[in-house]
């Protein structure tokens, strides 16, 4: 077991353990789960009896192995539904470029579960100076558990996608720790559409100066959706640089987003440059969005810092200018939310995938065919 030291909305240390035993079970009043229905995620507190496993198809990067032959994850998960998650995934979905290698498609990985609760490792390494982009796409089909391990080598250039889409059925809860290289780089783009309720948790942390980190997100909750994002930057590294954009919108009376997004610049951290945004769009009366920004500096001698927050609704002089224009109520709010996500979502590198991904949006809002 390790103690970690708190981020800036934390009460106590965090402890990093692979035993869930060393975690209490949440009682809804931490900091951590306050926002978190219990009711829906409390079975994953403890092991299933019949839980199965999260595989992927292998290709020339990717190889499913035992979980005990996985090389070393560099990560202990930090709560106790993740210890139980990687306690239990006896197989592990291993993404790896080899250093100085640059792939230019997509390595695309298929998560799917053999059973209806399935936990799952992934881990994703690119070597030093070497290139790719990964699109991870989550099984929504089943309830699921686990992490998906990044790591940036020295000089490494990583684009990854997580997409949950789909069903809006299921439950899932994952962490997403990345650990960012010397002069390395990595772009985190998560998308979540489908299931019931979804909590991730993106982190990143720097293994040498110069590392550079851009996460993005985008996430649409409809009725009886709850989709909880908690982010955690931490910069110990002098000369690095973060940027956090998520945007979501909220289609139902009763769909539920939470953005915490934690930034803490350590002392030895000087010369850095962060800064983090979470925007909300209101679609439906009756629609909740949490919204919590953080950023803790322990030094002064930085290059910028900031964040920023704002939830709100339809801009009714935007719908009336496309209005006024002849374009229909309809289409004017079509245009009005593809938009709201486009510059978001133009950051993905891979064409295809963004265009899938807006797609899914617009026709989960009903909106597709509306600009012909």
């Amino acid at each position: 077991m390790t103690v970690l030291d708190a981020p800036p909305s934390d009460l106590a240390p965090r402890v990093a353990s692979a035993d869930y035993e060393d975690f209490a079970i949440p009682l809804g009043r931490e900091e951590e789960w306050r926002f978190t229905p219990l009711d829906a995620v409390r079975p994953f507190f403890a092991p299933a009896p019949d839980a199965g496993v999260l595989t992927a198809e292998p290709s020339e990067h990717v190889r499913v192995v035992d979980a005990a032959d996985a090389p070393p994850a560099g990560w202990l998960p930090t709560d106790r539904s993740a210890a139980v998650a990687w306690s239990g995934a006896t197989r592990t979905v291993v993404v790896d470029v080899a250093d100085e290698a640059v792939v230019t498609d997509p390595i695309v990985v298929e998560l799917r579960g053999s059973a209806d609760v399935s936990y799952g490792r992934v881990q994703v390494r690119v070597g030093r100076h070497a290139r790719a982009t990964v699109v991870v796409v989550h099984d929504t089909t089943v309830d699921t558990a686990g992490a998906l391990v990044t790591e940036v080598a020295d000089g490494g250039d990583l684009t990854v996608l997580s997409v949950f889409g789909g069903s809006p059925t299921g439950t899932h809860l994952w962490h997403w720790p990345a650990r960012v290289g010397r002069d390395a780089r990595i772009l985190a783009a998560q998308v979540v559409i489908g299931g019931r309720v979804v909590r991730v948790l993106p982190s990143v942390s720097y293994a040498g100066p110069g590392g550079s980190a851009e996460l993005i997100g985008a996430f649409l909750a409809d009725s009886g959706q709850h989709i909880e994002h908690r982010i955690l930057v931490d910069h110990d590294q002098p000369h690095c640089s973060s940027r956090v954009v998520y945007k979501g919108a909220l289609a139902g009376q009763t769909a539920h987003t939470v953005w915490v997004g934690d930034v803490i610049v350590r002392r030895a951290a000087v010369g850095i440059e962060t800064y983090e945004l979470n925007r909300n769009l209101l679609l439906d009366r009756g629609a909740r969005a949490d919204s919590v920004p953080n950023l803790e500096l322990e030094t002064g001698d930085v290059v910028s810092a900031g964040h920023a927050s704002a939830t709100g609704t339809f801009d009714e002089e935007q719908l009336f200018y496309l209005q006024a224009r002849g374009i229909p109520a309809n289409v004017a709010r079509q245009l009005v939310v593809r938009g709201f996500f486009v510059d978001v979502l133009a950051r993905i590198p891979e064409g295809r995938w963004r265009d899938h991904v807006l797609q899914a949006i617009a026709d989960r809002l009903h909106l597709s065919g509306g600009d012909e």
